[in-house]
């Protein structure tokens, strides 16, 4: 069983590796130390893939409603918003489990060994509400009142918090270019703090940015419940037995609740289900 259960697990990493290719093509940026700037970085992708990534192809949803949420442009912001409720509509957090890089790299993260591992905690209900906070304080809220003389917001949630955007963008960069070596500060210092905090937290608790920060989650689980691929339940053969729970790294009872907002589609329950009722 648990042979089958890592071998099924390295399905879906297969599939979370090409995707992290596909969406980071443009391998030359990480020679020479330069971001793509063509044509496709008008186009958003569905996970938290950070802009600056000198490998980016597209552009990430969160990133992009920090850039116009502030000055107003209407028509890229209609985008962008357009884009998750497309994305979170047809998919919902599928994109979590399938899709975003940063899911992967704390996915391989977790398989890290570790004395004990925390499946879950006292106050860990509370602080999955979190991600929602940062959701409309950070991405929404700052952006849009918090202008310079210009009217132009920034995006605060790259700047102060997310740890993609460090990995990918930040420390590529500046290993790749020694012209930023001077102007590194304060902030770069602390990005990094967060950095190597969620790296040791993702060896100890299954996807912790995905279930306590993440904006993009927070977005896509609002959808979970209505998109169109959710799972559903054949109650006449569900006996009950607990085995989907009992698998279930985001500690979600699919037997309850199949499309609860914290469920990723990583389809362990659907394997672990003996009666097959998961569908």
């Amino acid at each position: 069983m648990g042979k089958k259960k890592i071998t099924n697990e390295w399905k879906r990493h297969r599939v979370q590796i090409l995707w992290a290719l596909l969406t980071n093509s443009y391998l030359i940026g990480f020679v020479q130390g330069k971001i793509y700037k063509g044509k496709l970085k008008n186009l958003c992708v569905p996970g938290l893939n950070c802009y600056s990534c000198p490998g980016a192809a597209g552009t990430c949803p969160i990133g992009a409603m920090q850039a116009v949420i502030g000055n107003w442009n209407f028509k890229f912001a209609f985008y962008a918003a357009g884009f998750l409720m497309f994305v979170g509509a047809l998919m919902g957090r599928f994109v979590c489990g399938w899709l975003c890089p940063f899911g992967l790299i704390q996915d391989l993260l977790y398989k890290i060994p570790f004395p004990r591992k925390l499946r879950t905690f006292k106050g860990d209900r509370l602080l999955r509400k979190l991600k929602y906070v940062v959701l409309l304080f950070f991405v929404i809220l700052l952006p849009m009142f918090l202008v310079d003389v210009l009217g132009q917001g920034a995006p605060y949630f790259c700047k102060l918090i997310c740890p993609v955007g460090t990995l990918e963008g930040g420390i590529p960069l500046v290993l790749l270019n020694k012209s930023m070596h001077g102007a590194l500060g304060w902030l770069y210092a602390w990005k990094n703090v967060l950095l190597l905090f969620t790296v040791f937290l993702s060896i100890l608790i299954y996807r912790p940015f995905c279930k306590y920060i993440c904006p993009l989650g927070a977005v896509y689980s609002v959808f979970n419940p209505i998109s169109v691929f959710r799972y559903r339940i054949d109650r006449e053969k569900c006996v009950g037995c607990g085995a989907c729970a009992k698998v279930c790294k985001m500690q979600v009872n699919p037997a309850e609740n199949p499309n609860h907002p914290e469920c990723i589609r990583c389809g362990q329950c659907k394997k672990a289900c003996p009666k097959q009722c998961i569908h």
